[in-house]
């Protein structure tokens, strides 16, 4: 896999303007992050700018000054919103501001979604709804547009890039950690994968289908590193993941000490890791009953 740099160059008109996050210790206040997060965002900078994503409020400053001077005295044409999830949708309201002329784009729920979030001056007139498969041109740069509901919002879209060829996936093919420590994106896209998207499966297929007919050379999440080589290894692990397809045979064994309690646990199941529910009945001397 190949880890690009903060700050750097996407392809020569995409550039990361992302920000890593050591200060966090609890991702949403449940995930342990000992390496952090990474909020990532984008800008395609052709004839149109587009911005894709805002990042969470903690680093906002930060993403503020990545955006401007990459912008370099431009103005953006247009907000690209993948969905309203906090982390990635916090400096929406900053950008709007700061921006008064910027079009915001984003799936017709999510538009309908934003003025529960924000108060935006002129939404009416700098909303743009796209529907599924719609394109936005920049110049030389053609954005298409794809729902994405459940994975994991209601309101979710991705974007495709087909000058690039490059999707902007939201959280999908995202992963725990900051960009500036190196460890196996497997495991941490895998307990990503598990705690955010897994309930989703189903969804997830169906985008999976969707990205089966694009021409897709490199991945940009909103989380974890920017994909460049081995796609289909990426790929993979998702449909697996998301079809509750074990990686390999293993058993669970689940205790509580309780005694005389009756109570229900969720497990995930070794031979299709979905979650389960199961129904334990402890007795007296310690004995869980299923």
């Amino acid at each position: 896999m190949k880890e690009r740099a903060e700050k750097m160059k996407v392809t020569d008109e995409i550039i990361y303007v992302g920000v890593n996050d050591h200060d966090i210790d609890l991702f949403e206040g449940q995930y342990i992050v000992p390496n952090g997060m990474a909020y990532n965002s984008y800008v395609i900078r052709d004839e149109k700018i587009a911005v894709m994503d805002t990042i969470d409020t903690r680093k906002t400053d930060e993403w503020k000054e990545n955006l401007e001077r990459v912008l370099d005295g431009r103005t953006p044409d247009y907000l690209v919103v993948s969905h309203l999830e906090p982390d990635h949708a916090g400096s929406i309201k900053e950008f709007a501001d700061k921006y008064p002329e910027a079009k915001i784009v984003a799936s017709a729920k999510a538009i309908a979604m934003l003025p529960q979030f924000f108060e935006i001056a002129d939404l009416a007139d700098r909303a743009v709804a796209v529907k599924e498969g719609e394109e936005l041109s920049l110049g030389s740069h053609t954005l298409q547009f794809f729902m994405a509901p459940m994975v994991h919002w209601p309101e979710v879209m991705v974007t495709y890039d087909s000058t690039d060829k490059v999707l902007f996936s939201a959280d999908g093919f995202g992963k725990f950690g900051a960009l500036d420590v190196e460890e196996n994106w497997d495991d941490e896209a895998r307990r990503y994968f598990i705690g955010i998207v897994g309930k989703y499966g189903a969804q997830v297929q169906r985008l999976l289908k969707v990205a089966a007919t694009l021409d897709i050379q490199i991945i940009c999440p909103l989380h974890g590193p920017v994909l460049t080589e081995n796609l289909g290894h990426y790929i993979s692990l998702y449909d697996t993941w998301s079809s509750y397809t074990p990686e390999e045979e293993g058993i669970v064994v689940a205790k509580k000490l309780l005694i005389n309690s009756f109570f229900n646990i969720k497990i995930i199941c070794p031979k299709s890791l979905k979650f389960i529910t199961v129904c334990l009945l402890v007795i007296g001397d310690g004995t869980p009953l299923l």
